[in-house]
């Protein structure tokens, strides 16, 4: 069990720092990201340390998320260091009552991750549940985990330690196309430019005028782009009789603050389909550490007979396969049956639930039995969803 060390209070109410008697580690904890270019360089430094780095995990995208949605999430970041080196990073956060922490990125972020080496990452966890403890929080909600993260097991392990109850559940299956050698790279481009689907709808909207992509990456370029993708994103949705989450002024604002912070690095881009002069289809994505990521796309309902969400998709995977740094393109959460087509494996995320409480323990573990029950039953499932749908307003 660790023992407590020397505790250090500033006079910055937004920070803490603690040290421990049994490890070379001391924790500082924030309750804002601090806007700090010697951290970003060595937060960065350990997304490259992990087993899959990820553009969700940066510095970058915590500082957005904290600028964006100030006003509905407090930061919780919590750092290690080992002398002067930076050895663990997890940005979490807490509503305003306190009675849960989370990812501060899991309401943006596929994937969400605590950032250590991979052989550090329990003795990490092991402090950040003490802190957590200290500070008592009753529950850690990590949604969004990587099931081949290290955290997965090692987080299992430590709570254990500490009295905490961890319930564990299939979240997202996350589909990805993986590119492989040359000759693989060669026929997926082949197999996509020959589908007669695509065929189809590039003939139909190269009768409109020149078919065209555009690769957006820098901060000009993106800014004049990025209202009409929202736009476009908002009316896409309203015709279906949905409300975009672009509707959202926070969400706006995260996306804009994004792209001015990724574009030095060259780690955003805003892929535009074009007819003529005129966009048609955009997908707001990443190309990090090997991924092209397709993060949010949208298209222009005027033009949808010609499917070009699917004409963008096939248009990225075909750029994909001609850049030798490109190892996969990762389609993200959904599963839309669009990315069936494309996909060549997956990955699974985990909702993972810590807690102090046994009653809430039960509840989330008798809840996701009952869902998993009635999913796994057709007949049952469309039986609730009819006595649901016949029962009266309010009553449940």
């Amino acid at each position: 069990m660790l023992r407590w060390g020397q505790t250090l209070e500033t006079d910055d109410r937004n920070l803490r720092k603690t040290t421990y008697e049994n490890h070379n580690l001391r924790l500082v904890v924030h309750r804002e990201i601090p806007e700090d270019d010697r951290l970003a360089c060595q937060w960065n430094e350990l997304v490259w340390q992990m087993e899959c780095p990820e553009v969700f995990y940066t510095y970058e995208w915590a500082l957005a998320v904290s600028r964006a949605y100030r006003e509905s999430v407090t930061p919780l970041l919590i750092l290690a260091y080992e002398q002067d080196s930076l050895a663990g990073v997890v940005a979490l956060a807490t509503n305003h009552d306190r009675r849960e922490t989370f990812f501060l990125a899991s309401a943006t972020g596929d994937y969400c991750d605590f950032l250590s080496s991979p052989a550090s990452r329990l003795e990490f966890l092991d402090l950040v549940l003490v802190e957590l403890r200290r500070l008592k929080m009753p529950a850690l909600v990590a949604a969004s985990l990587p099931a081949n993260s290290a955290t997965a097991c090692a987080l299992g392990a430590a709570t254990q330690r500490y009295g905490y109850k961890m319930f564990s559940r299939p979240a997202s299956m996350c589909a990805q196309i993986g590119l492989g050698s040359s000759a693989s790279r060669r026929n997926l481009k082949d197999s996509v430019i020959n589908r007669k689907a695509l065929r189809y709808s590039l003939k139909g909207l190269g009768k409109h005028g020149p078919v065209s992509v555009d690769h957006l990456k820098s901060r000009d370029s993106l800014n004049t782009a990025l209202p009409e993708f929202m736009g476009a994103h908002i009316t896409r949705f309203s015709v279906a009789g949905r409300r975009s989450n672009l509707a959202d002024p926070q969400r706006q604002a995260f996306l804009a603050e994004l792209a001015g912070l990724l574009s030095p690095e060259g780690w955003i881009v805003l892929t535009l389909l074009r007819v003529g002069d005129r966009p048609v289809a955009w997908n707001y994505g990443f190309i990090f550490s090997g991924s092209w990521f397709y993060y949010q796309p949208t298209f222009d309902t005027d033009w949808r007979q010609f499917s070009p969400g699917f004409c963008l998709l096939s248009k990225i995977v075909q750029a994909a396969c001609d850049d030798p740094e490109i190892e996969r393109v990762d389609l993200g959460l959904g599963a839309e049956g669009y990315k069936e087509r494309f996909s060549t494996g997956t990955r699974q995320t985990l909702d993972v639930t810590v807690t102090a409480s046994t009653a809430r323990y039960l509840k989330e573990t008798a809840r996701y039995r009952v869902v998993a029950a009635i999913k796994s039953s057709p007949r049952f499932e469309n039986g609730v969803r009819r006595i649901l749908g016949r029962a009266p307003v309010g009553s449940g």
